[in-house]
């Protein structure tokens, strides 16, 4: 059943009930605060809330949660706002869920490597705490300086080093959570191996906020690195830079973070942050960004050497080697604001593709193809170590992707490409809002049917970001 969007009268009648239970200034409804909280970086959509409430605990969530099921009041959670999907855009109204207040790293457990922290704290922030302590977690979206830890438990994010370390799911371990229907719970265990019963964690990781609200965030750690290399390496042909990086890791070498970026995207990046680190002349088509890591020097040099002789079978050209942090922090910088620049610059669109590795060429030639049939343009970056393909579109006239039926007709043939290499429509950014008209492109009636009953058993009025992943019936 779809959630009901209720009548502003009588919503409004509930903001003192909202009040007691956050507090008044935790409760906002001025036309300033219902626009920072009514668009998040996806495209240009903007859908206003009739309320925001920004609660503190699990407790306030979970009074909240009663009150908004019992009166069928759609109820969209939101983090820091950084997704890409429309997953966090409240696009039947009702009350945005801000968790921009549970902010606290609770404890970081030196002994077992576990961390336990609410969800509102920023990733970078969390990943800089643990590596004081000569600790590591991995994932590291492109936002990780103003995403949060739930949000990226939401979307499953990944980021460069998912290529050796895994995303987001390898790293929980236990959750609390607060139903739609008020009941807190925790849906785990804080061990590494857990056989007891379905396993509810990884059930919640990556349900883009449509079954519960995660107010708790128990994440495994790993010693940090000692050391990483990095390297750029430039080609002629983009299509020889996307078989290059499956030929990396079938002579046995596993990088810790592997990317692409198109030259037309470097240029736009590279514009706009006034950097002239990356050399972008005309006959270079991409560039490969190589990183290794690990405790021994001598063994990351002689991979390093050994991945750029491998290269040169691809037609690479001379490779820049990154000789100390400043040179390495400005190479990342570069790669971390390519989606930031490229939708300045008009590529306001953008898709989430990942195939098996050995089908970036076809996946990176077909884009382009696509692109000319249809009437945009695309760029092409992203983390091509675990052939996660992001793309941009352009086309004047369609700032998203909603309306236009070339757009529309565009995507789905995108889509269909990457189902037909083996792949699927997003690697890390989500389904939520933009992308659900295209999932019967990946699965059949009985598979979206099963979701659905998921979504039912744990929200059963249907108030909990619903319409997103898939319409409901």
């Amino acid at each position: 059943m779809q959630a009901v969007v209720v009548s502003e009268n009588k919503l409004f009648a509930l903001l003192d009930s909202f009040r007691q239970i956050v507090g008044e200034k935790f409760v906002l409804v001025d036309e300033e605060s219902l626009g920072n909280y009514g668009h998040d970086e996806t495209e240009n959509l903007v859908f206003l809330p009739d309320v925001v409430i920004r609660p503190r605990t699990a407790e306030e969530i979970s009074a909240i949660m009663v009150i908004c099921n019992e009166n069928r009041i759609p109820v969209t959670p939101r983090g820091a706002g950084t997704g890409l999907s429309g997953g966090a855009l409240p696009h039947l109204g009702g009350v945005l869920l801000s968790t921009d207040r549970m902010n606290t790293i609770l404890s970081i457990d030196e002994r077992n490597l576990q961390i336990t922290t609410e969800p509102g704290v920023i990733t970078e922030v969390l990943m800089d705490a643990v590596k004081e302590k000569g600790l590591f977690y991995p994932p590291d979206p492109s936002s990780r300086g103003s995403c949060f830890i739930g949000g990226n438990i939401s979307a499953n994010s990944g980021g460069p080093k998912a290529v050796k370390y895994g995303v987001v799911k390898d790293y929980v371990l236990n959750l609390q959570i607060v139903l739609p229907t008020g009941e807190i719970m925790w849906t785990g265990a804080n061990v590494l191996k857990n056989s007891t019963g379905y396993n509810l964690t990884q059930l919640i990781v990556g349900s883009e906020g449509t079954l519960a609200i995660v107010t708790k965030i128990v994440l495994k750690l790993l010693p940090l690195p000692k050391y990483d290399l990095l390297m750029l390496v430039p080609f002629a042909s983009l299509p020889n830079a996307g078989a290059a990086v499956s030929a990396i890791f079938r002579a046995g070498f596993t990088p810790s973070a592997l990317e692409l970026v198109e030259i037309d995207a470097l240029k736009i990046v590279s514009e706009m942050v006034g950097s002239t680190a990356v050399p972008v002349t005309d006959d270079i088509a991409a560039h490969l960004i190589i990183e290794v890591d690990g405790n021994n020097m001598d063994v990351l040099m002689g991979e390093m050497e050994a991945i750029g002789e491998l290269l040169n079978q691809f037609g690479a050209g001379e490779i820049f080697f990154a000789d100390d942090a400043q040179q390495k922090a400005e190479l990342w910088k570069l790669r971390r604001r390519v989606a930031e620049a490229v939708k300045l610059a008009g590529y306001t669109i953008e898709e989430d593709t990942v195939v098996p590795r050995a089908e970036l060429p076809e996946l990176i030639s077909g884009v382009k193809e696509i692109g000319k049939k249809f009437g945009f343009k695309a760029v092409c970056y992203g983390h091509a170590g675990d052939g996660n393909l992001h793309i941009r579109v352009a086309k004047p006239g369609s700032p998203n992707s909603q309306a236009d039926p070339e757009i529309i007709a565009g995507l789905r043939a995108l889509f269909q490409l990457v189902k037909k290499l083996g792949g699927t429509i997003s690697g890390e950014h989500g389904v939520g809002l933009v992308q659900k008209g295209y999932m019967d492109i990946m699965f059949e009636k009985k598979q979206l049917d099963l979701m659905r009953e998921i979504k039912k058993a744990f929200d059963p009025n249907s108030i909990l970001n619903a319409g997103k992943i898939f319409d409901l019936v």
